[in-house]
């Protein structure tokens, strides 16, 4: 069973409210670094980014960071961009959904091995399953479900959505 929890007008609305939010963390910067996990992190990265192009004079930089999510140690994570480029910046980190927060906290490690000035974490379902002490500062809604249902994301042009699947 199939419930849909966000349309493709919610979606877009958090992802506006959510880069409305970075900047005013990010208000004097003059740039910050848009780290989208790959996958719907990376969609939904691409919006935030977007927006936040329309919205500040600072320069935008999209990042995809890359692992196996399913066993981040073993992969180990990769970026888009260099080290240098991301070094003593301001960086969101961002994801679709917030689960156990494996890939997040192993994408955070990653950025905080090189000096930065501030990371920040971003996305658009957060459940309340952690298993490492990691949160988000910007999300779209929360959502307590059970361990057996499942959100589903989909980026699909203009019929994104998000689903409660069961």
């Amino acid at each position: 069973m199939n419930n849909r929890i966000l349309t493709h007008e919610q979606i877009e609305h958090i992802a506006k409210r959510i880069a409305y939010q970075i900047y005013e963390t990010n208000v004097d910067e003059k740039e910050i670094v848009i780290a989208g996990i790959n996958g719907g992190g990376l969609q939904f990265a691409k919006k935030i980014a977007t927006i936040l192009g329309k919205i500040t004079d600072a320069n935008i930089v999209l990042c995809k960071v890359d692992m196996d999510k399913s066993n981040p140690l073993k992969s180990g994570v990769q970026t888009s961009i260099s080290e240098a480029e991301y070094k003593n910046k301001s960086i969101v980190l961002v994801d679709d959904v917030l689960n156990s927060g494996t890939t997040l906290i192993y994408g955070t490690h990653h950025f905080l091995k090189t000096p930065i000035k501030q990371l920040k974490t971003a996305v658009l379902v957060n459940r309340n399953h952690k298993k490492y002490p990691i949160k988000a500062d910007f999300k779209g809604i929360s959502l307590s479900t059970s361990l057996n249902e499942h959100i589903k994301v989909v980026f699909e042009g203009k019929n994104n959505a998000v689903y409660l699947e069961e």
